[in-house]
């Protein structure tokens, strides 16, 4: 699609109209406390939750005060590798870092959602693997005239996506996008956390601020959405996008 296309359809959720105290909002205890709350779920027995939780109000606070101060650290990466059945080498935050990039996805999701496509499914709310299933099914209906003639599907796969993802590219993507300093640092933080053999490349998976970055960067940067997936319904032209895997 590219950069014209996306600026012809989207305005910059960082624009004229957006609110103009987003890491504030970021570092409010209301927002922490519920992305406390998103990182929990599904782990309430885990050790580390509840060892995190018995202090809770302390540990927020202590995130809000390295937030506010700029000094907030994030805790080195643990990585291991799984295999499902691709190989893949994931890469676990600490849970205090978990609840920072929640609250992180807590401001940016809202802006980022409006610019997605209808038939982008990962990490969207009332999107989904089963979602994204059935859509696929109802546009192989569609393509096939109810399957009574020959169709063809198109999979593209960005091989080793996560672990080339250019820094400084990223940046000039967010930054006119989100339009907010202290909120870029925050973004930068996190991926610098991410150690890897390239400098100033990749995002660790298993990161939920990487799945959301990943998102946007490769809608926008997708050259097989065309503008005719914009309105499916209207065109012969069918797609559907998940992480950084595109079907048409």
């Amino acid at each position: 699609m590219g950069l014209n296309l996306w600026k012809e359809k989207f305005p910059s959720p960082g624009g004229a109209h957006a609110p103009k105290n987003l890491y504030e909002d970021l570092c409010s205890y209301e927002n922490l406390e519920l992305a406390f709350k998103k990182a929990r779920k599904g782990k309430t027995l885990k050790l580390y939750v509840i060892q995190f939780e018995s202090e809770l109000e302390t540990n927020l606070k202590q995130l809000q005060k390295e937030l506010q101060l700029l000094t907030y650290k994030p805790r080195p990466l643990e990585t291991f590798i799984l295999r499902d059945p691709k190989t893949r080498k994931i890469s676990k935050s600490n849970f205090r870092d978990r609840v920072i990039h929640h609250a992180v996805c807590n401001i940016i999701e809202p802006f980022f959602e409006k610019s997605f496509i209808t038939d982008s499914y990962a990490n969207r709310k009332g999107k989904g693997t089963f979602k994204a299933i059935e859509r696929f099914e109802y546009f192989a209906r569609k393509v096939s005239k109810g399957f009574t003639r020959t169709s063809y599907v198109l999979k593209v796969d960005i091989r080793h996506y996560f672990d080339t993802v250019d820094h400084e590219i990223l940046y000039s993507i967010l930054e006119p996008k989100i339009k907010d300093e202290k909120l870029m640092w925050l973004i930068k933080v996190i991926l610098k956390n991410h150690k890897t053999q390239r400098q100033g490349k990749g995002m660790p998976l298993g990161n939920l601020t990487s799945q959301e970055i990943q998102s946007l960067l490769y809608f926008l940067c997708s050259g097989d959405f065309d503008s005719s997936c914009l309105n499916p319904e209207e065109s012969s032209n069918c797609g559907i996008s998940y992480a950084n895997v595109t079907m048409k």
